[in-house]
């Protein structure tokens, strides 16, 4: 089946987000899902961070593209000796990963829309992580396809 649509970021469907008291990092981002495949294993999303806010502190396990619309897209890769690794992607860049990397993901001072196009045979697509790296929730095709906020 063929998809084409038009929309202005105004009218999508966001789902916002917020971090508690229990984070000691800012979490303030939206997240709008365009279109999911769970027969093809797929699912494209848009994430608005707010300036200088970040997601959760996750593992993405499904392959990745993205493509920064608006802003800067702060990336802080941990790696397995626990060096940080800080990418600054502006507005036009576009990525690819396999999946398996642990990080942090946040807007610039102006914020940042970031299209992910996410690709899992398992349907996974992210795993929460707590400072440890302990995974405390999972999102799915599915899941995130029904309820957004199960992507947090």
């Amino acid at each position: 089946m063929t998809f084409e649509a038009r929309f202005d970021l105004n009218d999508l469907d966001w789902t916002h987000m917020e971090g508690g008291p229990e984070f000691d990092y800012l979490v303030d981002f939206d997240l709008a899902v365009l279109g999911a495949q769970p027969e093809n294993n797929t699912l494209d999303l848009l994430v608005r961070f707010a300036p200088n806010s970040h997601c959760h502190f996750h593992r993405h396990v499904a392959a990745t593209r993205t493509l920064v619309l608006q802003g800067e897209h702060h990336v802080f890769d941990i790696e397995p000796n626990g060096e940080t690794i800080h990418k600054i992607k502006p507005a036009g860049t576009y990525s690819q990963s396999p999946g398996g990397e642990v990080h942090m993901e946040r807007g610039g001072p102006e914020g940042a829309i970031v299209l992910f196009n996410l690709h899992s045979p398992s349907g996974v697509l992210f795993e929460s992580l707590d400072a440890d790296h302990n995974v405390i929730a999972s999102s799915t095709i599915e899941s995130m396809s029904e309820n957004p906020s199960l992507g947090a």
